[in-house]
């Protein structure tokens, strides 16, 4: 536990070199320098690859320039809350699912310590990714008070969403991408060699992009497009451009877990915004055609990945006594059994080791199983009522208001059902980029809802731009 303490300390005190001018800066400008802080690090949670870089260092965990800009950020966020009244901590109306998530997973890991001990940096590492998601949200919450700062947030996601989506076309279809070769142009990121390698489903070649699978760069462009939707409807019909970049980048993954994420999202509009959904089914086609000279073969091999020779289930069966081919049907049985082990608080959030040399556990494409067995069944009725709460209270919300406010609640509940969906076939808190995300859409879900005075026109009705 000493070790563990003294890792967690120097996680937070390795940036505080950078905390007094941080400090300042918030004092004196808030607004612009909280809206350009949280700018960086989208963009950063965006194109640089999530363990994939670090900076040099002999630490107990990778210095990752996400790690470093968030503990840069939050230090600043203390130092602002202590010193500048302007600054302070908002409720999110999420408090009682995510306190009892919370809970649950630091429980997770005091019921287990001999567990943990076993696997104490991993175990480290994985904790302060899951309380980071947490910061950040509240960063969000607390600090974002204007649609001007929202829309910003939100365009930055969605044009960047756009570029990674481009470059993940080109990934597809030339085999390059520049996301290997980032320590080129910055030398001082030095790559983990143990990332990368070609993965092709039937005649396609699956981009990774920044993320560290092609399942996580699908799910998160999924979290983006109605997003998309949102700025097309607030904006511009340009941004038409870049939804339809995200949906093509999306299929370029070839992953099923996409596509079903798809369907999760739109299913979600066609329920809060019916008659505008179906008025966009048409624009399918050109996404279907364009896709098909973007990146030739993509459409044969999902087909393909959906409708197997032997059939689906089947082919999910997997092979038997395989730890990285058992399949998602294969994997209930076992999952189910270990769970009844320890079925209330699971065997220790971020024990589970399923690759490299210290690997403990078997690869478990289904979150929601994977939470049963970290965090027990506590841990997993508090996902289940986080969920829950956010289509109940954003859901309700957007279902009753037309202004861009609403349209950006229903972008928000649209991506967390899919990601909710895609919870059931990858190991979405596996993939630190596409859970950021998630925490990311309701920071910025929660905002909206807090601020509906923002959204009032001034003159006139609001007028749709799509």
């Amino acid at each position: 536990m000493l070790a563990l303490g003294a890792a967690l300390e120097m996680f937070l005190l390795a940036p505080a070199a950078g905390v007094l001018l941080l400090a300042a800066l918030l004092v004196r400008r808030p607004l612009l320098a909280w809206s350009g802080f949280l700018t960086a690090l989208l963009l950063v949670i965006l194109f640089v690859p999530i363990r994939r870089y670090r900076f040099p260092g002999n630490l107990p965990f990778q210095l990752e320039p996400y790690r470093v800009l968030v503990a840069l950020i939050v230090l600043g966020w203390i130092a602002s809350l202590l010193v500048d009244s302007r600054v302070r901590l908002r409720r999110s109306r999420f408090e009682l699912p995510l306190s009892l998530l919370l809970s649950a997973t630091v429980a997770s890991i005091f019921v287990n310590p001999t567990r943990v001990s076993e696997v104490q940096t991993t175990a480290l590492k994985s904790f302060t990714f899951f309380l980071s998601f947490f910061v950040v949200f509240y960063l969000i919450v607390s600090v974002v008070r204007s649609r001007r700062v929202l829309d910003q947030l939100v365009k930055t996601l969605v044009g960047g969403g756009a570029v990674v989506a481009l470059l993940a076309v080109i990934e597809a279809r030339a085999g390059f991408t520049p996301f290997t070769r980032l320590h080129q142009v910055f030398p001082f990121l030095a790559p983990d060699p143990s990332f990368g390698g070609e993965l092709g489903r039937g005649a396609a070649v699956r981009a990774y992009g920044p993320a560290e699978h092609p399942i996580a760069l699908g799910a998160a462009l999924v979290m983006l497009v109605p997003l998309a939707i949102y700025v097309v409807r607030t904006s511009s019909p340009r941004w038409w451009l870049a939804t339809g970049a995200l949906v093509v980048g999306v299929l370029a993954t070839v992953s099923r877990t996409g596509v079903v994420m798809l369907l999760i999202a739109g299913l979600a509009f066609l329920v809060l915004r019916p008659r505008e959904t179906r008025r966009l089914w048409p624009a399918l086609l050109p996404l279907l055609v364009a896709t098909h000279f973007a990146v030739p073969g993509t459409l044969g091999s999902l087909k393909q990945a959906f409708l197997p020779e032997a059939g689906l289930v089947e082919e999910q069966r997997g092979s038997e006594g395989s730890c990285t081919s058992s399949g998602r049907v294969a994997d209930l049985g076992p999952t189910f059994a270990e769970v009844a082990n320890k079925p209330f608080l699971g065997h220790g959030f971020g024990t589970r080791i399923v690759i490299g040399p210290d690997s403990n556990a078997c690869i478990l494409d289904n979150q929601w199983l994977g939470n049963l067995l970290d965090v027990g069944a506590f841990g997993t009725l508090a996902w289940v009522m986080l969920f829950l709460a956010v289509f109940w209270r954003l859901g309700s919300a957007a279902k009753n208001d037309a202004s861009p406010r609403g349209w950006l609640l229903v972008a928000i509940v649209s991506g967390a059902a899919a990601y909710s969906v895609g919870m059931f076939t990858f190991d979405a808190l596996g993939f630190t980029q596409v859970t950021f995300l998630l925490f990311v859409l309701l920071g910025i879900g929660a905002a909206a809802a807090s601020m509906p005075e923002e959204w009032r026109p001034r003159s006139g009705p609001v007028r749709s731009t799509a």
